[in-house]
């Protein structure tokens, strides 16, 4: 019988196997982004992982995100992903923190936690801010997905540093405001160069982080997180120059 990870070794090699095997990944934010990415790090085989969203299924998720199903509605996504990921890697190290990190914690986390990457699943201006800032300050690798919704075409998501990001209104935002903490560049982003569709947007009555959103269709936050996985995986592995 195979080994599961037998025709990953057969790319990586055994010192590719064990560089992952030895990682600790977090990843913020299990949405449509964050859950494709958690498990796409899972099946590359790395050892440990911190995952952490304070959401519960919704109706309204079943479009797009990994966990949810009309059987999970009212669940937490952090329970479901762990579950979903140890069934896919029994020897896999998992800490689920199914909460909102307060912005004054992020240092704190990334510090105690010795993190190797960084995947930046949120949807929300302030609370990803903080969570770039604070992965520059302790110098660990951080990628960040921008915006997904309003948007439909593949072809134009791409990997980039967030000073040559483009035609995308939250990696705009994001840029203006790591300004004020002198942050123009060194932090990798997965965006999209395709117009957003104004006829999409929503505004809500949400008093929190999110005041607004765009509609999306179901494969778009799963390709983002499938390029922040590739991009971690592919640095951990050395087969890509940073």
């Amino acid at each position: 019988m195979e080994n599961w990870l037998d025709r990953t070794a057969l790319l990586l090699k055994e010192e590719g196997l064990k560089k992952l095997h030895s990682a600790h990944i977090l990843i913020v934010g299990l949405g449509g982004v964050g859950s494709s990415a958690a498990e796409y790090v899972a099946r590359a085989g790395v050892g440990e992982m911190t995952i952490i969203d304070g959401d519960r299924v919704d109706v309204t998720n079943i479009n797009r995100q990994l966990p949810a199903l009309h059987s999970t509605i009212g669940e937490y996504k952090t329970d479901l992903i762990k579950n979903r990921l140890q069934d896919i890697n029994p020897n896999l190290k998992i800490h689920a923190i199914n909460r909102f990190i307060e912005p004054d914690e992020f240092d704190s986390l990334i510090k105690n936690r010795h993190i190797d990457y960084i995947i930046d699943a949120i949807d929300s201006v302030s609370p990803k801010i903080y969570l770039i800032v604070a992965a520059k300050r302790n110098k660990v690798k951080i990628i960040s997905a921008m915006g997904a919704g309003g948007k439909m075409d593949p072809s134009k998501v791409k990997v980039t540093d967030i000073s040559k990001t483009r035609e995308d209104f939250l990696a705009r935002t994001i840029r203006k405001r790591l300004k004020k903490f002198h942050i123009h560049k060194g932090v990798k982003c997965v965006f999209s160069t395709e117009l957003q569709k104004a006829e999409a947007l929503q505004m809500t009555d949400n008093t929190g982080y999110k005041k607004s959103h765009y509609g999306t269709i179901s494969y778009m936050p799963a390709l983002f997180g499938l390029f922040a996985a590739a991009e971690v995986i592919n640095y951990l592995t050395h087969k890509k120059e940073d």
